[in-house]
């Protein structure tokens, strides 16, 4: 059996306070754009709210997800690199 610290990358990476000069982010409805998306990266699921690198039809996006209340928003849809640069921005506090 498997202990779960045994495997380096079971946990994704923890979102950073965010900081008080933070970009603020729109959240939209998820739009359903493509019929399959793939999750590139996620943050750690042990928090209440959970961001999620996605990738479908040749652009990305960050679903982000509470679990408290059962909501899903996703950022616009854009180029690949900036979604990525946007999902950076989440882990370290400076875009929310």
């Amino acid at each position: 059996m498997t202990r779960r610290d045994e495997i380096a990358d079971f946990h994704g990476p923890h979102v950073h306070l965010p900081k008080p000069d933070r970009i603020k982010l729109t959240w939209n409805e998820p739009a359903n754009r493509a019929p399959r998306i793939r999750v590139v990266s996620h943050t750690c699921e042990c928090k209440i709210t959970t961001y999620e690198l996605c990738s479908a039809a040749g652009q990305g996006f960050i679903r982000r997800t509470n679990r408290k209340n059962g909501t899903v928003r996703e950022t616009a849809w854009t180029l690949t690199a900036a979604a990525r640069h946007t999902f950076d921005q989440i882990l370290q506090g400076d875009a929310r």
